[in-house]
């Protein structure tokens, strides 16, 4: 029987940027590469990455076995601040470097951004604003090799008593996986809303549920 790998969960650190990067690129869909529905690595991973190891990397943390990286969580203690440098900063350099990469013009990406705005044309992605008692936000994805051994746990714990020390009273995040749901509420979090979303239906061949999930912290 294999042995497991000896994890250490630590603060993330600039060396971790580009592990951190190409694990959320190789997990973005629904926990397969994100070159199922977007041509454009870049362009992806500053999207998904760019505001937690850029401009709150306190906020993240990583699992290191097997001398890499083998999960990561980041998180930022207010989402709120967090979607405003987002959209005033990060987002018109997304702009730019689709522009200048050419990924505008292709066409599984342009089907991707048709999906996207009808569904937001739909309201999709209205949700009920939990940012009282649920400021802070997270992010978490592992390695397949290393998933269903309590690493995950063990990153959300320590993302968790991170925030309990800085005084922030409730954190939430947002997944399709009904898996992940399950996890989540294994470690404390409560279901707060459920709505559809159908941007990825012309690759799925059907919409698929998304979960925000909320967890007070004492």
């Amino acid at each position: 029987m294999p042995q497991e790998p000896q994890v250490k969960i630590r603060s993330f650190n600039k060396t971790d940027r580009q592990a951190v990067r190409d694990i959320f690129y190789a997990t973005a869909f629904l926990g397969e590469p994100a070159d199922a529905f977007f041509d454009g690595k870049e362009i992806i991973c500053d999207a998904l990455t760019a505001y937690f190891t850029d401009y709150e990397p306190e906020a993240c943390f990583v699992a290191y076995a097997d001398g890499v990286v083998a999960g990561c969580l980041i998180g930022a203690k207010n989402k709120a601040v967090c979607d405003k440098i987002v959209s005033q900063r990060i987002f018109p350099g997304l702009i730019w470097k689709a522009l200048a990469s050419g990924a505008f013009f292709n066409w599984k990406n342009i089907r991707l951004m048709q999906k996207m705005l009808c569904a937001a044309i739909r309201g999709e992605f209205k949700a009920p604003d939990f940012s009282t008692e649920y400021p802070a936000t997270l992010h978490i994805n592992l390695k397949k090799e290393y998933r269903a051994q309590g690493i995950g746990a063990r990153l959300i714990g320590a993302y968790c008593d991170y925030l309990a020390k800085e005084k922030i009273p409730g954190v939430c995040l947002a997944t399709m996986s009904e898996r992940a749901g399950a996890f989540f509420s294994e470690q404390g979090f409560a279901l707060l809303h459920t709505g559809m979303r159908s941007y990825f239906s012309h690759i799925l061949k059907r919409d698929v549920p998304v979960f925000i999930y909320g967890k007070i912290l004492k």
